[in-house]
């Protein structure tokens, strides 16, 4: 669903991602994993058209349905089908959980039906409909920012560091979440974490990323042999 290829990001003089290429397959989930400052966020944000590729290549969908969007805008990757839950989640805290969601339609027509499995993955999202995304706990926004990037019908999401700040139990809710999209068929999934034990739990495909490189790759199950858990303490 995603191929990317030989992507190269600088800012200023520094060369921050550097010949990066892997596939993000359908009906799987890919882990993205290393420690902060590693370039994991600024691959996303070129993933996005957020900021610019310096070098190489993004070709996103299956079969004869394959687009080059390295040059395309952002709006232009969403129409296409990429769902983005940035770092720190982003809601708009004036809004109702209900306009929140309502944003994640934007790019489709307006009678376009709020997608119900939203709810059912994320009940306490229908209870608190009402009430502004800015009085809701950490975990609560976390599952609204999911949901919002779900609303569109995403052939492929992205989440950057959804266990960031939540708490245990909202952690379990996200994964089961996480789980049940990629179980669907229906699309694909980067995760991008440096909480192993999650990452883990979800990955049928690793990547590890240290100093702007994929370092090491491989299948979920084989992480552990890998020593991917010791690779991300050194």
């Amino acid at each position: 669903m995603l191929e990317v290829k030989d992507l190269n990001q600088y800012y200023g003089g520094s060369h921050i991602l550097r010949d990066l290429s892997f596939e993000v397959p359908m009906g799987k989930v890919t882990t993205l994993l290393g420690r902060n400052g590693v370039g994991k966020t600024t691959l996303l944000k070129t993933l996005m058209g957020l900021v610019p590729a310096a070098r190489g290549s993004i070709h996103f969908g299956e079969g004869g349905e394959v687009q080059d969007i390295t040059r395309a805008k952002s709006f232009e990757r969403v129409r296409a089908g990429i769902g983005y839950v940035p770092q720190g989640r982003e809601i708009f805290p004036r809004l109702t959980v209900e306009e929140n969601l309502h944003m994640g339609l934007a790019s489709k027509p307006a009678s376009t039906p709020m997608p119900q499995r939203i709810f059912e993955m994320f009940p306490v999202l229908r209870q608190m409909l009402g009430r502004r995304g800015g009085d809701l706990s950490g975990g609560q926004q976390q599952q609204l920012a999911i949901g919002r990037a779900l609303a569109m019908g995403p052939r492929l999401l992205i989440l950057d560091e959804p266990t960031e700040g939540i708490q245990p139990s909202i952690i379990k809710d996200i994964e089961r979440a996480i789980r049940a999209l990629a179980a669907t068929g229906e699309m694909a999934i980067l995760l991008v974490e440096q909480y192993y034990d999650f990452a883990e739990s979800l990955a049928d495909h690793y990547l590890l990323m240290e100093r702007g490189e994929i370092i090491m790759r491989g299948e979920g199950k084989d992480m552990p042999a890998h020593g991917v858990r010791e690779a991300l303490a050194v």
